[in-house]
C-alpha cells in the first residue's frame, strides 16, 4: 500500500514538474545509500540495549519471576 501511495504521489509530482520528479527518482537511491550506515548503527544500538536488558533481568529469571500477561 505504501508503494502505491508513493507511486501516485510521484505521478502527481511528474505532472506538476517533470524535471523535479526525475531528480527525485535519481536522488532516492543515493540518499538511501547515504542513510544506510545510520540505520545499521540504530540496529546495533537496539541490540546492545536488548543485551543489557537481558543481563539485568537475568537474576530475576533465574529466581523464577514470570512477567504478568498483559
Amino acid at each position: 500500500m505504501k508503494f502505491l501511495i508513493a507511486f501516485l504521489l510521484w505521478c502527481v509530482l511528474f505532472l506538476l514538474s517533470a524535471p523535479l520528479a526525475l531528480l527525485a527518482l535519481v536522488a532516492f537511491p543515493i540518499v538511501w545509500l547515504l542513510l544506510l550506515p545510520f540505520r545499521l548503527v540504530g540496529i546495533a544500538v537496539g541490540a546492545v540495549f536488548s543485551l543489557l536488558k537481558a543481563i539485568l533481568y537475568l537474576p530475576a529469571r533465574i529466581l523464577g519471576h514470570r512477567p504478568r500477561p498483559a
